[in-house]
C-alpha cells in the first residue's frame, strides 16, 4: 500500500471525558489549561498539518471564531487548508475549505493518500467516532484539563468495542493540564 498521511484527532478534555459543556461551544474549561505551554503546542503541531478535516457544526464555529481572532494561531488556522464532511452545507465559504466529495470512509481515505502534511481533526467528535469505527484515526492527542464539568458532550461515543491505545508521550503542563499522545491500534 502506498504511504498515506496520518490522521491525527486533537482535541481538550475535562477529568470526566467531556469536550464541551452541555450547550453547543461551552468551551470556558479550556481556559484552565490554556498559556503560553499550550500556545506553543498548538504551533509545534502546525508544522506537521496539511489538512484540518471538520464536521459542520466544528466547521462553522471554528469560522465565526478564527475569521475575526489575530495572532500567530489565527494565521496558520485562516490559511491552512480545511475539508468539511457535511450532508447539509452546500459551500465551504472559509478561506481554503472545501466540502468532502463522497461518503465519509471513502472520502477520507482518498484524503489520506493524497501527498502533505498529516490530517488533524478539532473537536467533531460525531466524525471522530466515525472516523474510529472504519480504522481511520492514527493517533489521539488529548489535553486533559483539570476539570470535572459533571454534564456535557462525551469526547468518546458508545461503541461497539473496546479499543486499547498505545501510551506515547505525555506532557505536564503547568497550568495543570497534561498532553497525552496516544497511538490508535489498527489506523490507516
Amino acid at each position: 500500500m502506498p504511504e498515506v498521511r496520518k490522521l491525527v484527532v486533537w482535541n481538550l478534555m475535562t477529568l470526566d471525558g467531556h469536550f464541551e459543556g452541555p450547550a453547543p461551544w461551552d468551551l470556558a474549561f479550556h481556559n484552565s489549561v490554556w498559556g503560553e505551554e499550550l500556545a506553543a503546542y498548538s504551533l509545534e503541531q502546525a508544522k506537521e498539518i496539511g489538512t484540518l478535516l471538520f464536521g459542520r457544526m466544528t466547521y462553522e464555529g471554528m469560522a465565526a471564531h478564527w475569521t475575526t481572532a489575530e495572532g500567530a494561531v489565527a494565521d496558520f488556522m485562516n490559511g491552512v487548508e480545511k475539508v468539511v464532511a457535511s450532508r447539509t452545507l452546500d459551500a465551504a465559504t472559509w478561506t481554503n475549505s472545501r466540502l468532502l466529495q463522497g461518503e465519509v470512509p471513502g472520502a477520507v481515505l482518498d484524503l489520506k493518500r493524497q501527498p502533505g502534511g498529516d490530517i488533524y481533526v478539532f473537536g467533531s467528535a460525531d466524525l471522530t467516532a466515525s472516523l474510529l469505527r472504519h480504522g481511520l484515526v492514527d493517533e489521539y492527542r488529548l489535553c486533559l484539563a483539570p476539570v470535572v464539568l459533571g454534564a456535557g458532550h462525551p469526547l468518546f461515543k458508545p461503541s461497539d468495542g473496546r479499543l486499547e491505545m498505545t501510551l506515547l508521550e505525555t506532557r505536564p503542563l503547568k497550568t495543570g493540564g497534561v498532553i497525552l499522545r496516544y497511538a490508535v491500534p489498527g489506523g490507516g
